[in-house]
């Protein structure tokens, strides 16, 4: 396999899309965390990095079977560098308090859609 750098060029070269995102997996530390007690913290930070732009999407994710949830999240970042996504990760109150452990990984978008319809008068928004 080519190095990430290049394999980015080739992506771009070919015509695709070659979005380099930031994916964290977040999951708790162990049993007896205060995710309650940290939560509202989580969140509004969070909802900081949304208005900055700097947050893409986040979440919980489900175990394998897609039936339950386990206590794991993943966190689209949007940055400049590997590093400034793992600052950024770093400061969500959940890791910086030890509630939770993450790792984070590059993410490469070169294909997909996603459809978004507002509606002017009524102000639903349906994202799919």
């Amino acid at each position: 396999m080519p190095k990430w750098t290049e394999y980015k060029r080739i992506a771009k070269e070919r015509g695709a899309l070659a979005l380099e995102l930031y994916v964290v997996n977040t999951v708790p530390a162990g049993p007896d965390v205060d995710l309650p007690g940290t939560l509202p913290d989580h969140l509004a930070y969070q909802a900081r990095l949304e208005a900055e732009g700097k947050l893409a999407f986040a979440g919980p994710v489900s175990d394998a079977s897609g039936e339950n949830m386990t206590g794991e999240g993943m966190i689209i970042y949007r940055a400049a560098s590997l590093e400034e996504a793992e600052a950024l990760a770093a400061a969500d109150p959940m890791h910086s308090r030890g509630v939770r452990s993450y790792s984070v990984r590059r993410w490469l978008i070169n294909e997909g859609s996603f459809s978004l319809s507002v509606g002017l008068s009524t102000k639903a928004v349906d994202f799919s």
